[in-house]
């Protein structure tokens, strides 16, 4: 059941703390646990971590992370997603309804995104300076794809591919990370990343289910707009055992440590988020239980996996 209160002008009324929460910060931590698995990829390789690019990486990769959520709901705005959703499972799916409940205007929302995406510019060259080229690449690429996921003319959720575009900016956000370090690129934060990524998508796919309904009258396409609520369920399934076979195949051709399999155990929330999925019956009220297990998941994931690295490699 969501007991959630959603946010209201009159208890958001300080202009700052409103910003701040704009950016749903509670779903950041993805990034900085993405951040902190590449960091171990490169520690776990015997790298000797700088300790300011170390914390630029993080804090700038969820600069970033903060100004496409503010984007998104900018966007899912203006084509009337958000303000018809009303099997939304907040604080889960249908926005921060900040622009519905009249806190931030669109105008607000736009702006802020976008100096958000700015900020992290600036940061993204300077770290790019001090270790490697192939930073402007990798960071070019996760802007590029965090902003085409909901902004025209792409839109990636829209045309079904929301999810290659999760999987790739938090596979570039764990290579990126591991790169500043690094200074080169490496099989084993490709690795980790992807694995670790496939299960930040799907928390934004099991976000899907809910939003079905809002997401096919305003046009949004998304996957389980395509494949309808009940096939799309085995996707979830997919998904988390491709993350699982992926960390496996790692392992076995060395390019992971045999303790990095302990980062298999997380991914027992994962079943019980797909059963429970299976269990729902399509019906919106009845996910928030396997929407609360997948991010825990995700998250418990990558620290495991982080933590492998750090004493398998070390």
């Amino acid at each position: 059941m969501n007991t959630a209160v959603e946010p209201t002008p009159a208890s958001l009324r300080n202009p700052v703390l409103r910003y701040v929460l704009a950016t749903r910060p509670a779903f950041l931590s993805v990034t900085l646990v993405g951040c902190l698995l590449g960091i171990a990829c490169a520690s776990g390789a015997g790298v000797r971590v700088d300790s300011l690019s170390a914390v630029l990486t993080c804090l700038f990769a969820v600069v970033a992370h903060a100004g496409v959520n503010v984007l998104n709901d900018y966007f899912d705005a203006r084509n009337g997603t958000d303000a018809q959703n009303t099997e939304r499972v907040y604080p889960f799916t249908g926005g921060s309804r900040f622009i519905q409940n009249g806190i931030l205007t669109e105008r607000e929302t736009g702006r802020f995104g976008y100096l958000l995406l700015a900020c992290v510019v600036p940061a993204g060259l300077w770290l790019a300076f001090n270790s490697s080229p192939q930073l402007l690449v990798l960071g070019f690429a996760g802007l590029v794809v965090g902003w085409a996921y909901s902004a025209p003319p792409l839109q990636l959720v829209c045309r079904g591919l929301g999810e290659c575009a999760i999987t790739i900016a938090w596979s570039l956000v764990v290579m990126g990370a591991d790169l500043v370090q690094r200074r080169t690129l490496a099989p084993e934060a490709l690795v980790a990343g992807l694995a670790y990524a496939l299960l930040v998508t799907n928390i934004l796919f099991i976000n899907q289910f809910p939003d079905e309904r809002a997401d096919a009258a305003a046009g949004k396409r998304t996957l389980v707009v395509r494949l309808r609520p009940g096939p799309a369920r085995a996707v979830y399934t997919l998904i988390a055992l491709l993350s699982a076979v992926l960390l496996v195949l790692g392992v076995a051709s060395r390019i992971l440590p045999w303790a990095a399999l302990l980062a298999l155990a997380p991914l027992l929330l994962s079943a019980a988020a797909a059963r429970a999925l299976w269990l729902s019956g399509g019906k919106p009220a009845s996910l928030g239980g396997a929407i609360r297990l997948t991010i825990p998941a995700a998250l418990a994931f990558g620290l495991v996996l982080a933590g492998a690295l750090l004493w398998g490699q070390g």
